[in-house]
């Protein structure tokens, strides 16, 4: 192919005609026009006249160039142009296809999997075997090479992963065998790819496909002098760049919302930013992450756990005359621990309670009165923790003596126990190691602190299982008692240094932060977190979006401190006994950075450029001058008149009404779509599952029409890329293996249709070889095209969604196939059954989409004789089947045109009557 600029052509030998244009221009300036015929009798005079002289007139330049234009146009157009022509790749053998795949390239995934489809294509062209591996999720074997139509059909599940790639160069040098690489990189260097450069370099030559992007990174956040800091790191390092900064938490209803958004400046030449929200704790402590406002990647998020929550500790001590002695103040020490990770409350014990804070502390408090200890019960019944710390009035009072008080955990003896005192004959005592049930098991106990004075626990068949922590003596040093949602603790020591050094050392602050009185600033190291294991509670993907991680195995402590993430430490939340851990992509310490190619590897950008065959446009084009010209002789001939000229304006009309009359399709689909309801399904492209949803969609129509109110005319085959969707109420789309993926354009007209209150029916059609979320191929294609789409959460229709009961009272929602796997949008947190009604209070909201695989359309389909198209079942019980399944498409229907009007209360009675309630 010869190319000019970015016109290719594949026979560019024709071009040579071009330079027969001169000529042709001569001879045709040379042929005069043919002369116009007049009868005049007065012509007979000049019979048997000759002229010696004759001269002929010339045709016009401008009708010669028009010509001479059409002429090119045929010459070209036979040439074969083609518009930004892709040049064959010169290569044979094995072709490994090999991307990142991480969360960097998460933003632009589609466009690499153009670029994929692109390469494979080539492949296919020149009869190459093709492995296509992301360097996150590499085969456990051998590379899986095929032919590149099977890889085309895989690609949809193809996604990134929200990590790094880990052992990608082992992998590669195992490999036996040639190939050669297309290496897709998201454009950020990670460890260990010169490694991986080189083992691919030994199996044959490399080529990188990479486009600068922005990349950032949200760090874990911070709290700092009352402000929350966010900060976040970019490559490349260029020019200035603001962006926003997220806050996301739940609302006090449990619903997800943006509490805050603040602005993220990167100065020019700088790699990271920071800024800082100034929000109060009840907003501070329900955020749930943050993230970059626009930007689809995981490394745009930063998950929040515990060390960002800082909880409310109101502080109350006993009255002590002693004013003026700071350090021996029953709560200097306690201020001290706590004030740098915890909102600290002062005020009287009836005022602290109507703020509902995390913990009371009450420092030598022996009495409180009896409308104080209702309160104080009740709250810590409710969630709340008592913490106790013992004292000379407790030690005094008779509190707890006799029977077990309500707010303390064990009973106590009277008087106390004195230790290593100039009366005492004893040595100060030390502490004892932690027992593996304690919440202080791990926690090393320095050889300094040691107890002079105690208050002693009365023995007690409970005592042994509420102590968590004693002295080498094993005398209770902290007992605990679980009180309904919340705990009572007591410290037999005083808060202060006046009967033990415990309050002067570290163990103390870190004694607090694992009865979670205090919230801990930093990540537990591993020596810590030994012997521990974490459930993964959510877990996010590549996109930033979190997702259910109950389902995978637990992780040891170890290597959540010490591992990055990675397939068997996904980023995500992590629960342990008392407190919940976040593993996030982007570290305080992580650095991005550009990565950059030796001069020996070829680079390329990721972008395709799509051929466009030029050939049918230049001879349109030339026929169309020919016309004109055919116009224009007439014209200057003078034989536009008569039938000439209505040929003439016939031919005008053909050229120049075209655009009017796709307005008038337009207009005329528009006018059918909403002159009456209208069913629409989507056309897949597969003839067979086309007709079977527009024959589906007619039975249905039929139905209502006969059984319903509603009149709904023919239904309408939509197209995604052309046709509008907002005429449309409601849309069934029949899933196959092979059809397309929407457009962006396409995408973007599906979600405002979401949005604007349409609803989508997507019919996988595999309830008789697969469940919903199993590896069926219509089932992987469905999760495909739902990958782009606002669909809100979902859950399994509940036994009380309005579904079962807007026209009919139903349970099963068959199709040709009977599965209770149908999913809609999920019901609100905060749903609750009314007294007196069968079912939920519900918004008033209709579920945007419906998913299953029960193949509706089969069910509901008519031929022209509005006889069934197609068997469901066997016998009576098949078509019983279709009856449910048409009783089920009906509810739809009225769900969709309706709402949930049959949640009002006014339709009770009927419900229950027909309940049988």
């Amino acid at each position: 192919m010869w190319t000019l600029g970015p016109i290719g052509f594949t026979a560019p030998w024709l071009l040579v005609a071009l330079a027969a244009l001169p000529i042709l221009w001569v001879l045709l300036r040379a042929v005069p026009p043919a002369p116009i015929r007049r009868r005049f009798p007065g012509v007979a005079l000049l019979l048997g006249l000759a002229d010696e002289d004759s001269q002929s007139d010339r045709t016009p330049w401008w009708l010669l160039l028009l010509r001479l234009l059409a002429v090119a146009a045929v010459i070209v157009g036979f040439a074969g142009p083609v518009l930004n022509p892709q040049a064959a790749r010169d290569g044979k053998g094995d072709l490994v296809i090999a991307l990142d795949g991480t969360w960097a390239g998460a933003a632009n995934w589609q466009a690499r999997m153009d670029r994929v489809n692109a390469l494979l294509t080539e492949a296919a062209l020149a009869d190459r075997r093709v492995a296509v591996v992301a360097l996150t999720d590499l085969p456990s074997d051998t590379l899986p090479f095929t032919a590149p139509n099977e890889w085309q059909n895989r690609l949809p599940n193809l996604q990134p992963k929200p990590w790094q790639p880990q052992d990608a160069a082992d992998y590669f040098s195992a490999q036996q065998g040639s190939f050669e690489t297309y290496w897709l990189s998201d454009g950020v260097d990670f460890e260990g790819r010169d490694t991986l450069l080189e083992a691919l370099e030994a199996a044959g030559s490399v080529t990188v496909f990479q486009t600068p992007q922005l990349t950032i990174g949200v760090r874990p956040a911070r709290f700092e002098d009352g402000q929350v800091i966010v900060s976040a790191t970019r490559t490349p390092v260029g020019a200035a760049y603001e962006t926003q900064i997220t806050a996301v938490g739940l609302d006090p209803a449990g619903v997800e919302r943006q509490l805050a958004t603040v602005p993220l400046a990167f100065e020019a030449g700088d790699a990271d930013a920071e800024t800082a929200m100034v929000l109060p704790p009840e907003l501070r402590n329900r955020i749930t992450r943050f993230e970059i406002t626009g930007n689809r990647s995981a490394g745009a998020v930063s998950l929040t756990d515990d060390a960002l929550k800082r909880r409310e500790v109101a502080l109350i001590a006993g009255s002590d005359s002693r004013e003026g002695l700071e350090l021996l103040s029953p709560l200097y020490y306690l201020r001290e621990a706590l004030e740098p990770t915890a909102d600290l409350i002062d005020g009287t014990l009836s005022d602290i309670l109507l703020a509902n804070p995390d913990v009371v502390v009450l420092a030598d408090v022996a009495t409180l009165s009896e409308t104080e200890t209702d309160a104080v019960h009740d709250w810590v019944e409710n969630g709340g923790m008592l913490l106790r710390f013992a004292g000379p009035r407790l030690a005094a009072s008779d509190l707890g003596r006799n029977q077990e008080d309500p707010l303390l955990p064990v009973r106590l003896r009277s008087g106390g126990r004195t230790v290593g005192g100039a009366m005492s004959w004893g040595e100060p005592k030390t502490l004892a190691p932690f027992e593996n049930d304690s919440p202080f098991f791990g926690l090393p106990i320095p050889e300094d602190v040691n107890v002079t004075s105690q208050v002693m626990a009365q023995p007690d068949p409970t005592l042994a299982d509420r102590v968590i922590a004693q002295l080498a003596d094993g005398t209770p040093l902290v007992t605990r008692k679980i009180t309904g949602e919340g705990q009572v603790v007591l410290v037999h020591v005083t808060a202060n240094a006046e009967w033990s050094s415990l309050p002067l050392s570290g163990l103390f602050v870190q004694m607090l932060e694992r009865l979670a009185v205090s919230t801990r600033p930093a990540t537990p190291d591993a020596t810590e977190l030994a012997g521990t294991t974490w459930l993964p509670n959510k877990v996010l993907d590549a996109y930033g979006r979190l997702e259910d991680g109950s389902a995978l195995p637990g992780v040891a402590g170890e290597m959540l401190a010490t591992a990055a993430p990675g397939p068997l430490l996904q980023p995500g939340l992590y629960a342990g006994n008392d407190r919940q851990l976040a593993v996030n992509v982007i570290g305080s310490e992580t650095l991005l950075s550009v990565a950059n190619w030796p001069a020996r590897i070829a680079v390329e950008g990721m972008a395709t450029m799509r051929e466009t065959a030029l050939k049918g446009w230049l001879l349109s084009a030339a026929i169309l001058l020919l016309l004109i010209d055919v116009i224009a002789s007439l014209a200057v001939g003078g034989r536009l008149r008569g039938p000439r000229a209505d040929v003439a304006a016939l031919l005008a009309l053909m050229m120049f009404s075209a655009p009017d009359a796709q307005a008038q399709t337009d207009d005329a689909f528009a006018l059918r779509a909403t002159s009456q309801v209208v069913l629409g399904h989507v056309i897949t492209g597969n003839a067979q599952a086309d007709e079977i949803a527009e024959a589906g969609l007619l039975g249905l129509s039929q139905t209502l029409f006969r059984r319903t109110s509603i009149e709904p005319s023919a239904p309408i085959g939509v197209d995604l890329e052309t046709d509008e969707l907002a005429f449309f109420p409601f849309l069934y789309w029949p899933i196959t293996a092979d059809q397309p993926l929407p457009s962006h354009d396409a995408y973007a007209k599906l979600n405002r249709y979401l949005r604007a209150g349409g609803m989508i029916m997507f019919d996988t059609r595999d309830a008789d070889t697969a469940r919903f979320g199993s590896g069926s191929p219509e089932g992987r294609k469905l999760q495909a095209i739902a990958r782009s789409l606002d669909i809100p959460a979902l859950e399994p229709v509940p036994s009380d969604h309005v579904l079962t009961r807007t026209f009919y009272l139903l349970q099963d929602f068959s199709g040709r196939y009977a599965s209770r796997d149908v999913w809609v949008e999920a019901a609100p947190i905060g749903a609750t059954q009314i007294e007196g009604m069968p079912f939920r209070n519900l918004n008033d909201g209709v579920t945007p989409v419906i998913i299953g695989g029960n193949n509706w359309a089969a069910a509901w389909a008519v031929n022209a004789n509005g006889s069934p198209m197609l068997p469901v079942g066997r016998g009576m019980a098949g078509e019983r089947q279709r009856e449910i399944a048409l009783r089920f498409g009906v509810n739809v229907i009225m769900h969709v045109l309706t709402g949930n009007y049959k949640s009002d209360q006014v339709h009770v009675p009927d419900l229950l009557d027909r309940l049988g309630q």
